[in-house]
């Protein structure tokens, strides 16, 4: 098989029309990203570690939300109690990771930043509760708990890692 090598031309097409960052330019913004933001699969395997994970998981959705579905062990703070409830709550000593519904809602941003702004270290949960449950992980209802067979599409088939 044969491939056809890369070329310094011009790109056309709407991929590189920008072209990419320099590596170094790349390697900052990527690790920064990282300084900000961990995964589903991250925060659940250092939950099923057992012991402390070194962090607190805060929900930041409503009381309805949390209901519906929500991750064992998190915190349930909505997002506009956050200034008046998380010193009770949280310890500035320990990072918070936030979450909301998913990948379609930026409230685990707006619950990081308040945070952030009452001066805890916080990272966003990237995928939210959709991508919890999608990802096979067990999560907590009203009725107790609850587990979907894994989405093939947002996670390797039995349960395995993805490798990335």
């Amino acid at each position: 098989m044969t491939t056809t090598p890369l070329t310094s031309t011009p790109a056309t097409h709407p991929v590189l029309r920008v072209p990419p960052a320099a590596p170094a330019a790349a390697a900052a913004y990527f690790s920064a990203s990282l300084a900000f933001h961990t995964d589903v699969s991250d925060v659940a395997a250092a939950l099923a570690a057992g012991g402390d994970p070194g962090f607190v998981l805060l929900d930041c959705r409503s009381t309805a939300a949390w209901d519906q579905g929500h991750v064992p062990g998190a915190v349930h703070l909505p997002t506009d109690r956050i200034p008046g409830q998380a010193p009770a709550l949280l310890d500035p000593a320990v990072p918070v990771v936030t979450y909301c519904w998913g990948p379609g809602c930026n409230g685990a941003a707006r619950a990081a930043l308040a945070l952030a702004e009452l001066g805890y270290r916080v990272k966003e949960m990237l995928g939210g509760f959709e991508y919890w449950a999608r990802e096979g992980f067990t999560y907590e209802t009203w009725e107790g708990p609850h587990r979907r067979e894994a989405d093939p599409l947002t996670a390797p088939a039995g349960g395995g890692d993805c490798g990335c």
